[in-house]
């Protein structure tokens, strides 16, 4: 299969968001040569002068604590780097491995929620050009944020070890 150099050349086709994630999260795995330094790290940066959040959260309190987020800049690290290593290697080295994939869990998630709530099953004669868009969509969706996650996780290393001041 050839790719056309057009395609190759448009900044918003696939193949090139998922380089940018890529380079983004290869250039984060550069840069942080010590990750156990992002532990307790928080994901999100406080104001100066805000208070630390404390772990009482009330029943009318706008963001109720969610379990399934980082806690620490050095999980979210390994979140990405495990979704750059599923996109370059596959699934096939995950399940050498007998480790589950973050792409691997979402996959089984979905299929459990189809088969739940009767949606889309994968024997029906469905329309996969909408499917197609609709996960493609998607794609470039995540993509674009987890290059963005992964370039912020970066800057702010360097910010929290002072490597910034020494980078030209």
């Amino acid at each position: 299969m050839q790719i056309s150099v057009d395609s190759a050349s448009n900044k918003n086709s696939l193949i090139n968001v998922m380089h940018r994630f890529i380079a983004a999260a290869n250039n984060m795995d550069e840069t942080i040569m010590v990750p156990s330094l992002l532990r307790d790290v928080p994901l999100e940066e406080r104001a100066a002068g805000e208070p630390e959040p404390n772990n009482n959260h009330k029943k009318n309190d706008p963001e109720p604590p969610c379990p399934n987020k980082q806690r620490d800049m050095y999980e979210h690290y390994l979140l990405l780097k495990s979704i750059k290593n599923d996109m370059e290697w596959g699934m096939l080295k995950r399940e050498l491995s007998s480790g589950a994939s973050f792409l691997e869990m979402a996959v089984k998630q979905e299929e459990h929620q189809q088969q739940v709530t009767g949606d889309l099953l994968p024997d029906e004669n469905t329309d996969l050009e909408n499917q197609f868009h609709y996960h493609l969509r998607g794609l470039f969706g995540v993509l674009s944020k987890l290059t963005m996650q992964a370039d912020h996780l970066t800057n702010r290393y360097k910010r929290e070890i002072g490597g910034g001041n020494f980078m030209r």
